[in-house]
């Protein structure tokens, strides 16, 4: 039996400034913490439960196309949903044995993500029938000196690219919601 099943799940949202603010008020009565992107290779904000303990957590995007969504036409809305891996082992397997073998889709190989989170580790595919893009990923729990370095110079990096932000990305990137004290 797997400790972990879902890793993230992202929304497409219409409105994605009105839609920030809705979740920011509900997920923060329900405790949880905030990041955001930064707009690093794109923009999405980030809802968590178990800070700082890397976890499931649910991320927004603003949305390039389409309708507002009717749930009684139970028309598509999510952008991809990633799975736990148990290791990165486990996903090089994956990706030879299940994914090349049955000649699914492969959007992006095995590849190490080093802005995401130390030793993030994540394969990208698409379900063949409805397009469903789905993800794989490991992030350890205990990451390397060597992931944990390689992330923070990837930042650092990044950083420097952007002037205008007065603290590092790791904690530029951290948001404040309304707590339930708040809303009343």
């Amino acid at each position: 039996m797997r400790f972990k099943g879902l890793h993230h799940v992202e929304f497409s949202v219409l409105s994605y400034e009105e839609s920030v603010k809705f979740f920011d008020k509900m997920f923060g009565w329900l405790g949880y913490k905030s990041f955001w992107t930064l707009d690093i290779g794109y923009r999405s904000t980030y809802y968590m439960a178990r800070y700082p303990f890397f976890h499931s957590y649910i991320g927004i995007q603003p949305a390039t196309a389409g309708p507002r969504l009717n749930h009684t036409e139970h028309s598509a809305g999510i952008h991809h949903v990633a799975l736990w891996a148990r290791s990165r082992k486990e996903i090089d397997a994956f990706y030879a044995d299940f994914l090349l073998r049955n000649r699914i889709e492969v959007t992006d190989p095995p590849a190490e993500y080093p802005t995401y989170s130390p030793g993030y580790y994540a394969v990208f595919f698409n379900d063949p029938l409805t397009g469903i893009h789905f993800e794989l990923s490991h992030t350890p729990l205990l990451p390397s000196v060597t992931s944990f370095l390689g992330w923070i110079r990837e930042l650092k990096k990044i950083w420097r690219e952007h002037p205008e932000w007065p603290k590092a990305p790791w904690r530029e990137s951290m948001r404040q919601l309304p707590s339930r004290k708040d809303q009343l």
